[in-house]
């Protein structure tokens, strides 16, 4: 077992529920490497962005683990709770853990959902039997391959410069800011270019961004204004929400940079020339 970085909760209310700020680090315990992990898809990733699921399967399957799918997995819960609906949150999320039997690692491809799953289903599902053992094999995905997996990247790409996008809510949950850098920073022939305003909000929010669609708008607007004067080729994120909420700003501005999930960008970045 392993010591690492993580992150401590203090809580605010909006809403008339519970939302976490973390803003201290402490110390998480590490499982080694597993030999079988489960892949939390998101209902994001599986709406609107199959192939960052499907690449995320192979990498993993690359280092040498078994990756399995629960098909009957949906969302997280997290829309209905953010807006104060908890006993509709509290049925979508038990019945994702019912998707989820087997003791093993549960890898989570948004670090929004991780930030759900791993902090907010304790105070959620209080009363339900184990539950503090099921959020702790919740590990978002980069802190997964850096944290667990110890991963060491070979970089066979052509040289490039790139941003990388962390969601507020993952980096305050999650920690993902320091575990994507930590990622990239190991591809030799990759320029990471930390873009202004880089740790700001893009305005997504889930239901945020439809209840305050006029915010969210300018909000998205700043940080894709961001992204473009950062000069990279594309920027890359661990958050699908905000990847498409950034894409479909910068679509609609008629700009060429589009995101990347990570998961695709790491599985291409080391995988050799034919």
């Amino acid at each position: 077992m392993q010591k690492a970085l993580c992150l401590k909760t203090t809580i605010n209310k909006e809403y008339g529920c519970q939302m976490t700020t973390l803003n201290t680090q402490h110390l998480r315990t590490y499982p080694s490497k597993p030999k079988q992990v489960y892949l939390y898809g998101t209902c994001l990733v599986d709406s609107f962005f199959p192939d960052s699921g499907i690449d995320a399967i192979t990498f993993l399957e690359q280092q040498g683990i078994e990756v399995i799918f629960p098909q009957g997995q949906t969302c997280c819960g997290q829309p209905a709770y953010s807006s104060g609906y908890e006993e509709q949150a509290k049925a979508v999320a038990l019945a994702q853990i019912a998707e989820f039997p087997l003791d093993i690692p549960i890898v989570i491809l948004s670090g929004s959902c991780g930030g759900m799953m791993r902090h907010h289903y304790p105070e959620l599902l209080k009363d339900v039997p184990n539950i503090d053992a099921f959020c702790d094999r919740i590990f978002e995905f980069t802190e997964f391959l850096v944290n667990v997996l110890h991963i060491k990247l070979t970089d066979h790409g052509k040289q490039e410069k790139i941003a990388l996008h962390t969601s507020c809510a993952a980096r305050r949950e999650m920690g993902v800011h320091i575990t994507g850098n930590s990622l990239v920073k190991q591809l030799d022939n990759v320029e990471l270019v930390t873009h202004d305003y880089e740790s700001e909000c893009c305005g997504f929010g889930g239901a945020f961004s439809v209840k305050h669609a006029d915010i969210s708008a300018e909000m998205v607007k700043d940080k894709s204004k961001h992204l473009v004067n950062a000069d990279v080729v594309r920027y890359v994120s661990a958050d699908c929400g905000c990847m498409m909420n950034i894409n479909g700003a910068l679509e609609h501005q008629k700009q060429s940079l589009r995101g990347e999930h990570i998961a695709s960008y790491l599985l291409k970045r080391t995988q050799e020339a034919d």
